[in-house]
């Protein structure tokens, strides 16, 4: 089964190791009939696929875990989204229908919130970005300092309104529609290219969260969910078994 969840408000402070001890956890406490691997040291079958940096939230976090026997997707929904604590929220599951889910995960749809900076200085930087030739940002990673384009792996950058009225602070809103490259290119790296391109530097931390991930439509440069494939197969199984399946 594939399962998408979500890191909001505080939980964005998450890493995801501490996902991972949750989720295991939440697994065993609901009794979801896992299949396990073979050897001296048996580990339930689950596949983590690109997480999100810790401090990000995200509506599109993706997990895959593997059963010995069917269970209804619905109610393993239910169970382990009444397991984990408030802010790590199971928000579908369906049953894999599909090749490996890590290469249905392509790019990533990104909204970056910069308190303190306006609209119009956000669209000048945005417009000197997309202007630019390659824009090489370093990040030290676990190999050890890496240089990177960003500009390459942006596909789509735009500026949004921010429609809270109530605060008085200029707040510039990004879209980020960014393509998955190895080293990872985040949205911080992206900032970071901003920077050095047109001198956006936010007073204060910037808030992530990723909106979306999985494949990417090369035609409208627009992400695709990962799931659709596998929700239509079912519904089709459904129709031709008989089987009351709910997605």
């Amino acid at each position: 089964m594939r399962l998408r969840y979500a890191k909001r408000g505080r939980l964005r402070f998450t890493s995801h190791r501490d996902f991972q001890r949750a989720f295991e956890r939440a697994l065993r406490r609901v009794a979801v009939p896992m299949a396990y691997s073979a050897g001296f040291t048996p580990h339930p079958k689950v596949s983590y696929a690109n997480a999100a940096p810790t401090g990000a939230a995200s509506e599109a976090e993706y997990v895959e875990i593997a059963l010995v026997e069917r269970r209804d997707p619905e109610e393993i929904r239910e169970a382990l989204d009444a397991s984990l604590p408030p802010g790590l929220d199971v928000v579908e599951v369906v049953e894999a229908r599909t090749a490996n889910l890590a290469d249905r995960l392509e790019a990533s749809v990104w909204k970056v919130e910069l308190p303190g900076v306006t609209a119009e200085a956000a669209s000048d930087a945005v417009a000197k970005f997309l202007a630019a030739g390659p824009v090489e940002v370093q990040r030290q990673t676990k190999t050890g300092l890496r240089t990177f384009d960003v500009r390459g792996a942006v596909v789509k950058i735009e500026t949004v309104p921010y429609v809270d009225t109530t605060v008085s602070e200029p707040c510039a809103i990004l879209r980020l529609v960014v393509r998955h490259t190895t080293p990872a290119v985040r949205p911080d790296d992206v900032l970071t290219g901003l920077r050095q391109v047109a001198d956006l530097a936010p007073p204060t931390p910037p808030l992530v969260t990723r909106l979306a991930q999985g494949l990417l439509d090369q035609e409208t440069g627009e992400v695709t969910d990962p799931l659709a494939p596998d929700r239509d197969a079912l519904e089709m199984s459904a129709a031709g078994s008989g089987d009351n399946i709910v997605t």
